[in-house]
């Protein structure tokens, strides 16, 4: 089965990711030495991600939420979320391990 997606789907993937990707950041428990231009990036990438894997799999609910004039998927956005705060962390452990001040025991 294709499944075709509607290319403003993932405009507003790209515009929400920002936001999606400072909400993982806030989510990952500790410090990430990862800046905010690379928080957005990452939210930006796990959004497209999610909407292609949401709807790869068909991955809906029936709750929805509307923020200007755009209605959302609970469900969708929660897959966009779980795969930003994976990439957030990732990027903050690949950050760690480029840190030249790490303090040792």
């Amino acid at each position: 089965m294709e499944v075709v997606v509607d290319g403003q789907d993932y405009v507003a993937a790209i515009v929400f990711g920002a936001i999606i990707g400072v909400v993982a950041r806030i989510v990952l428990p500790g410090r990430q030495n990862i800046g905010l231009i690379a928080t957005v990036l990452i939210g930006m990438g796990a959004a497209v991600a999610g909407t292609w894997a949401s709807d790869r799999w068909d991955l809906h609910s029936s709750h929805m939420f509307t923020v200007a004039d755009r209605t959302f998927d609970w469900a969708v956005v929660g897959v966009q979320v779980a795969i930003a705060v994976v990439g957030v962390g990732l990027a903050a452990m690949i950050a760690r391990q480029f840190t030249t001040d790490r303090h040792r025991d």
